[in-house]
């Protein structure tokens, strides 16, 4: 295992730049502004640069040999990857008898894990100075000790803290026009003619189903029309317009604040060939005995046959998440038909005050069934996708992260955004016409409202994206919490009086175990055992509840080995195990896909995104400070595929946004319809009268089959066939013209006038 240290070079004072005093000026001027976010330098004292060099016993003289040779961070990883490796076994038979996962699975041990440094409410440990300072929401507005949360939780998680603090900073200007943009909107809701006409206009509309569907006037709109106007209007183009660039910019300013972190933090020289590979990799590769040397470590690796066991696990996973897709496409579907379902319930009903709002009531109870089917499918897809990627065989660490991660994105990507596609791209488009509707299994396709489908757009959006940050905030909370007080409950009561007199190791036990893949913990139940291994503490701890016999047997030694401590703990429960997984580098990119992606559906979610990860980044240094183990850290040179996929996300925005407003058929309207380049008349122009003999023709509505109905009712066989009361009804023109039998176009007359054209306009 290679070990980057300090050398010893003192000519290094030398070398640092010193800018001209009249730079330097400008730079204290400007820099006096913020001094208000800047961390306080007596408690927070600037890090001193460092060269290092990977350590060489027979070059020790370079390396500055002091007390803490090892900082506590380096003597975890060090005790990490000898336990991950150790065989437990002095036999050969057992090719996975190592590693102390192995031990934990089997219920040798309880947990393996660095201890926290001191107390929280004992002051002058860096423990209780992360938790005073950066954990606290009081300081919120202050920028992050990221060198210290390095030095105590690991490149890894330090590296995500800089990542969401530097997005989070980047949201400020977006936000800020998001809201602008929306108190525009708001001022100007009255000065937008469609709406106007939408809601003085006596208008008749075709019904929106073939049965027991009446005519409906378009006032009832009124409110869906003018709440459409707040998310679609002249100021949306400018904002889709200058997010596209700002999500350009973004990747652009973290490529730059990246580098800088990779120098300042001795990143630049990590090779992922220099990383081990996994335990899990060489025990499955273990019977394999063509080997091969790597060209970094100089060592003898197993190379798994290509055709014999990557691809059968690559297949495997490929049609695994394809199963998994079509599960999330499924149950879209079903929100479809509920959605269909109970527009049409409630068109029946005729109430007036029902009907105005049937379109907002079944868009929001629909959002929310499938806000509830996305937590349950991501249940789900964290336990699969961490399967899968154990089958294709990943090398290292890293590559096994990155593989998990893509996975997970794409399932959550289908999970969340299939339904926002649906009712972005597809909703209304390719409906037909009446007497000739295109039907999807003998049902008609779902219809936007005049004003077009941004209403259900932005309600989907709104309650996906600020309820699943709701939900996880409080899941993220109170779960660790209620476990940790779980934990303190199984303590025998005269322990628990004795806690304050318990060692760091022992209070740490009682928190909730950290996933390296995660915030979420990992519950294992365990089985008794006897054995410990050297260099570990351990806990004979044995409990049997409702009535049967309690036996304890406790050991509390003074201290630990390297800084790590694997304790021994059995207890018999309900039998079962409680698992509980998430990532929040998924979580985080979906959110900036809510973003970019449909931001010009729903321009406060910057602003939203904003406070949510405000609050988010101090929620979780207080959450890995007092409710969870300490982590064992982990060294990565950047955030790896994370940007390739926030790179992705910034090209598919800028296609995408330009498809997702009404902005278009407005434009054309002004500048080739309109006499006056406004938009007067242009709701005449996006509507057409529907042919009464073409309707009796080829559609028969319900009002015909209630009368025919009630004739039979009554034994009235005469004029059963008379057609119904002659109607003038409208619909959305743009879409497919109607045909009259002779396949010409059919000329509609707009809203009573005599001007006639070809619905093909």
């Amino acid at each position: 295992m290679n070990q980057r240290i300090v050398v010893h070079f003192p000519g290094l004072p030398a070398l640092e730049f010193t800018p001209p005093a009249v730079f330097q000026d400008m730079t204290d001027c400007v820099s006096r502004l913020f001094n208000f976010v800047r961390l306080d330098d007596d408690i927070f004292p600037p890090k001193n640069r460092h060269f290092t060099a990977v350590y060489s016993r027979d070059k020790d003289y370079l390396f500055e040999i002091c007390e803490e040779f090892f900082t506590s961070a380096i003597r975890a990883r060090i005790v990490d990857f000898i336990l991950r490796r150790k065989r437990f076994k002095s036999n050969d038979t057992d090719d996975f008898a190592f590693g102390i996962e192995k031990l934990l699975n089997e219920g040798v041990y309880a947990a393996a894990y660095p201890i926290h440094e001191g107390d929280l409410r004992t002051e002058g440990n860096e423990r209780s100075l992360l938790f005073s300072q950066w954990a606290a929401v009081r300081n919120f507005y202050k920028y992050q000790p990221l060198d210290y949360v390095k030095d105590y939780f690991g490149v890894k998680i330090g590296l995500y803290f800089a990542w969401l603090g530097f997005y989070t900073y980047m949201l400020i200007p977006a936000s800020i026009v998001g809201l602008l943009c929306f108190f525009y909107a708001v001022a100007t809701i009255n000065n937008h003619p469609p709406s106007h006409d939408i809601c003085s206009k006596n208008i008749t509309m075709c019904p929106l189903c073939d049965h027991f569907c009446n005519y409906w006037s378009l006032q009832e709109t009124c409110f869906h029309a003018r709440f459409t106007y707040l998310v679609d209007n002249p100021a949306t183009i400018f904002f889709t317009a200058f997010m596209s660039l700002w999500a350009a910019l973004f990747l652009e300013m973290w490529k730059r604040y990246s580098a800088e972190i990779t120098h300042r933090w001795d990143l630049t020289g990590f090779d992922i060939q220099e990383e081990h590979p996994r335990p899990q990799y060489l025990a499955r590769l273990s019977h394999i005995k063509k080997k091969t040397v790597n060209i970094v470590t100089k060592t003898l690796e197993p190379r798994p046959p290509f055709w014999r066991m990557r691809v059968p696990g690559v297949m495997i996973s490929l049609s695994s998440v394809f199963l998994l897709v079509t599960m999330a496409l499924v149950a879209v579907m079903g929100v479809i038909l509920y959605r269909m379902s109970i527009l049409a319930a409630l068109s029946i009903h005729g109430d007036s005050v029902i009907t105005s709002y049937a379109i907002i009531f079944t868009s929001t109870t629909a959002a929310f069934i499938n806000l509830i089917c996305i937590m349950i499918f991501n249940q789900i897809y964290a336990r699969v996708a961490e399967y899968l990627t154990e089958l294709e065989l990943q090398r290292t660490q890293t590559e096994f992260d990155d593989s998990l991660t893509l996975k997970i994105y794409l399932l959550q990507f289908i999970n969340y955004y299939s339904s926002i596609f649906y009712i972005a791209f597809f909703k209304g488009k390719m409906v037909g016409y009446p007497g000739d509707y295109n039907r999807v299994l003998g049902s008609r396709q779902e219809e936007c409202s005049p004003g077009g489908c941004l209403l259900e757009l932005s309600v989907q959006l709104a309650i996906i994206m600020v309820g699943k940050q709701a939900m996880n905030t409080c899941m993220e909370m109170f779960i660790p919490l209620l476990w940790k007080w779980y934990n303190m409950l199984t303590v025998p009561e005269h322990q628990r009086e004795a806690h304050n007199r318990w060692p760091r190791w022992a209070k740490d036990f009682r928190l909730v175990n950290f996933d390296p893949r995660g915030l979420f913990p990992e519950y294992l139940e365990m089985d008794p055992e006897t054995s410990t291994a050297q260099g570990h503490v351990a806990i004979k701890y044995s409990t049997r509840t409702r009535g049967h016999q309690v036996q304890h047997k406790d050991t509390w030694p003074s201290s630990t080995a390297q800084g790590h401590v694997a304790i021994k703990y059995s207890t018999r429960t309900r039998g079962h195990q409680v698992q509980h997984k998430d990532t929040w580098p998924a979580r985080t990119l979906l959110q900036y896909g809510f973003v970019t992606i449909f931001v010009s559906s729903f321009p406060l979610a910057p602003f939203f995104a904003f406070l949510n990860n405000v609050f988010e980044m101090r929620l979780d240094a207080k959450k890995l400070l007092t409710h969870f183990r300490r982590p064992i850290p982990q060294r990565v040179k950047d955030i790896g595929i994370w940007f390739k996929i926030l790179d992705s996300i910034g090209k598919f925005a800028a296609f995408i946004i330009a498809f997702t407003s009404n902005f278009i058929p407005e434009l054309v309207y002004r500048h080739v319809v309109s006499d006056n380049n406004s938009l007067e008349g242009f709701l005449n122009h996006s509507l057409a009268y529907f042919d009464e003999q073409i309707r009796r023709e080829a559609y028969v509505t319900n009002e015909l089959i209630v009368e025919q109905e009630l004739r039979r009712a009554r034994g009235d066989t005469e004029n059963t066939s008379s057609s119904s009361p002659v109607r003038s009804p409208l619909r959305r023109m743009y879409s497919e013209p109607a045909r009259s039998k002779n396949g010409h176009d059919v000329r509609f007359r707009i809203n009573g006038d005599n001007e006639e054209f070809p619905t093909s306009v």
